[in-house]
């Protein structure tokens, strides 16, 4: 290299993690990341496939990611020139089909998500924006435009207890007598 920083993803040199909060999280990222590479090879491929992992804590919890059944995919590494029985196809046809349905309403889901986060954040802007106009436009008025501004307000006040009036008396009900607006 000539010095130059490269754009994009560097391949790191795989090591042991020493921290343990940090293996622990890797291990977590790492985990889901492969559950979704495998799902990809198996949607795109149709094979069965089989991946058991340990936690790194202490308690060793088992995850595991097979697909079609625990049986295809053993009976496919025991026997791997056989051919299924019909009705353990079956069941892992049916099963390939539920995977792939569950799986599309998971992108689907993802992506509804990832709109709806950029929506907020669009909002959040805009209220943003229209809070600091709001205020500094206010901040602008002049003596004149804020005795403009509280007469209009006087006179949308008695404009407003008039159609009360109004309203209440159509309706046969007198309003209370100490009624403010």
């Amino acid at each position: 290299m000539d010095g130059k920083k490269t754009a994009g993803r560097q391949k790191i040199p795989l090591k042991k993690i020493e921290k343990y909060v940090d293996r622990c999280t890797t291990f977590s990222k790492r985990r889901s990341g492969l559950y979704k590479k495998a799902s990809e090879l198996v949607r795109e491929n149709d094979v069965d496939l089989g991946i058991v992992l340990t936690s790194p804590t202490e308690a060793e919890k088992v995850y595991s990611f097979i697909h079609p059944t625990h049986y295809a995919v053993i009976d496919r590494f025991m026997n791997p020139t056989q051919e299924f029985d019909l009705g353990e196809h079956l069941v892992a046809e049916n099963t390939r089909k539920k995977v792939n349905q569950l799986n599309d309403r998971l992108n689907e889901l993802d992506r509804r998500e990832k709109n709806a986060k950029d929506r907020m954040t669009s909002l959040s802007e805009m209220n943003k924006t229209r809070e600091k106009s709001r205020w500094e436009s206010i901040d602008q008025l002049n003596a004149d435009d804020i005795m403009k501004f509280e007469a209009w307000l006087d006179i949308g006040e008695v404009m407003l207890k008039d159609q009360l009036r109004e309203a209440s008396s159509s309706s046969s009900q007198s309003p209370p007598v100490d009624a403010d607006i």
